[in-house]
């Protein structure tokens, strides 16, 4: 019989053989996933035989893996913020840079008049809402998505972090569905790659990601231009837009924030220090 070191290390041989980044570390994830284990937990049952019906759940796991289906697909889930995400190809992946959005805002927050009325668009798997919710607890969230899919998704993870009761899910392209209001704060990832960028993502991206919440039109700056024009008649005086963008488009977004009407907008880097983020005030 198979320990499990051996598995994982026959998983990492045959991921490696396919392509995928890091194998070992994948199989491990994929190892320790299908026997409801977490990674330390595994070096510690590395000589324990596996049974059949273990093997059994490995196996489908790893085929899909070396296919180049993302692991948060086929593990169903990720973390965001400290919470726990149902993932699928519903939605893109919530990704790590974008934690760094919701820092950026709630440290905004915390220096200014706190935020009650929070409007989340493009909200995806709902990660940048609940994980804007569940810091903020006085706040109230509108998260928009125009894909009824996602926007299930969204449901279901603000269903199982127990934050439904200050959600509302709207699916609208942008602001269009939304009634007259005005919100503290609007923040915003949405699709801002060119089409040649979009294929040339990895494998992962092009081939199982929803290319429409990628792909922003002809430059990637179609769905941005649209937030920036449209925003500032449902933002407060003083209120704040943040975005998240692509790393070449500050100097236009940064005028197009001017001409309408944002009274202060600058650029802000990830961790690898390129422009990624924008916070406006109106």
């Amino acid at each position: 019989m198979l320990n499990v070191l051996e598995i994982i290390k026959r998983t990492t041989e045959f991921l490696a053989g396919r392509g995928i980044a890091s194998p070992r570390l994948n199989a491990e994830l994929l190892v320790g996933h299908a026997l409801g284990r977490k990674r330390m937990q595994l070096y510690l049952e590395f000589e324990r035989p596996l049974t059949e019906v273990e093997l059994e759940r490995i196996r489908p796991l790893v085929r899909r893996r070396a296919h180049h289906e993302p692991l948060q697909y086929v593990v169903g889930d990720t973390e965001f913020c400290g919470l726990k995400l149902k993932t699928d190809r519903r939605a893109l992946i919530p990704r790590p840079e974008t934690e760094q959005l919701v820092e950026l805002v709630l440290a905004w927050c915390a220096v200014n008049q706190p935020a009650e009325h929070i409007l989340d668009l493009g909200t995806g798997t709902g990660a940048i809402a609940l994980a804007l919710g569940r810091a903020l607890p006085a706040a109230q969230v509108v998260a928009v998505e125009r894909s009824a899919e996602a926007l299930a998704l969204a449901g279901e993870n603000a269903a199982a972090s127990n934050l439904g009761e200050r959600m509302t899910f709207v699916c609208s392209d942008w602001f269009s569905a939304l009634p007259a209001t005005r919100f503290d704060v609007i923040v915003a990832n949405p699709p801002y790659l060119a089409p040649e960028e979009t294929a040339a993502t990895a494998r992962e991206v092009r081939e199982y990601e929803p290319l429409a919440a990628l792909t922003g039109g002809v430059n990637g700056l179609g769905d941005l231009e649209v937030i920036i024009q449209d925003a500032p008649a449902y933002l407060r005086a003083g209120g704040l837009l943040a975005l998240e963008t692509g790393i070449t488009q500050h100097p236009h977004l940064l005028g197009a924030l001017r001409q309408a009407g944002f009274s202060h907008a600058g650029g802000r880097c990830d961790l690898a220090g390129r422009d990624r983020f924008i916070l406006a005030v109106l």
